[in-house]
């Protein structure tokens, strides 16, 4: 069995430069909870298929001996990660260890982006990237890092509210990482709309986005280029009342000894907590707004203009 596995349908609308988006599944299987995560995979495929393209979830899949990274999962393999049963959470540097021992991952945006650019996909849509950490400034993301040397679209709102922004958009910047603001003049702050941080460039139209990347394919840069997309309004939160429920968490989290891979899924539910489930209703709209918009990118890429 080969360690990549691309669904027909999406190996041929690839080799017809038909638009694809790629999903990640960690979302599901690990950040959000049942049954919002059933809901997040409906309202994300339905706004790529809205749009006019192809939506594909990436994963590690089991097979009979060993596991795929796959790149489109089946309905009966979508089942096994919303429940959740045995399936590992696996970046960039797990994929080939859970291809090997035949495991379901749920990948994160980086192992998604190391699957999709293989399999020769273009544009990804996730909902808040990784970043660099607010208590430990040496602990960040791989998901810097693949963006470093991943040449695809990548539409998110920014990186995860739980980060510490600044320093995230200080990296992107030394890894040499494009980050463009869609309809937007500074970074979202995931649950919010406004964080007061800059940016350098901004874009008003799927194709302005496509044109972009097109230049930077032919300079050819190695970086993704990263479209940040603030939350819908109707979603977003005051950013006082999310700071407040961050530094309520993190105080916790140091209270608790809560550290390493545990600390994001713990401040993320201390969050939801403490806006009494609003930061989940904006996590589901941003993520369905995300996935509408890489839809437009990859048809506006499919058309070449």
């Amino acid at each position: 069995m080969s360690a990549l596995r691309v669904s027909a349908t999406i190996a041929a609308a690839l080799a017809e430069g038909r638009p694809v988006v790629a999903l990640e599944s960690s979302v599901l299987a690990q950040g959000l909870p049942i049954p919002a995560n059933r809901d997040a995979a409906e309202r994300m495929t339905r706004a790529v298929e809205r749009a006019g393209a192809l939506p594909a979830i990436t994963a590690v899949v089991r097979g009979d001996t060993t596991a795929s990274a796959a790149l489109g999962i089946t309905a009966g393999e979508l089942e096994r990660f919303l429940a959740r049963t045995g399936v590992r959470k696996v970046a960039a540097r797990d994929l080939a260890v859970a291809c090997a021992q035949n495991a379901d991952g749920a990948t994160t945006v980086a192992a998604s982006l190391c699957i999709a650019s293989v399999a020769g996909a273009q544009v990804f849509s996730t909902g808040g990237i990784g970043g660099v950490h607010r208590d430990a400034p040496f602990d960040e993301s791989g998901d810097l890092v693949e963006l470093a040397r991943t040449p695809m679209v990548v539409v998110c709102t920014g990186a995860k509210a739980i980060l510490d922004l600044p320093a995230t958009l200080e990296r992107l910047e030394t890894l040499g990482v494009t980050v463009l603001g869609y309809r937007t003049d500074e970074l979202p702050g995931f649950f919010t709309r406004t964080t007061g941080l800059r940016l350098g460039a901004r874009a008003d139209s799927a194709r302005e986005v496509a044109a972009v990347f097109r230049a930077s394919l032919q300079l050819g840069r190695r970086q993704a280029l990263l479209v940040v997309q603030p939350p819908p309004d109707d979603v977003a939160l005051p950013q006082t009342v999310v700071d407040d429920a961050v530094e309520s968490a993190l105080n916790q989290a140091r209270r608790e000894g809560i550290r390493g891979a545990a600390v994001t899924p713990f401040l993320l539910a201390a969050v939801m907590a403490a806006t009494e489930g609003r930061s989940l209703q904006a996590n589901l709209g941003l993520l369905e707004a995300n996935a509408g918009l890489a839809g437009e990118i990859a048809v506006a890429l499919a058309e070449g203009g």
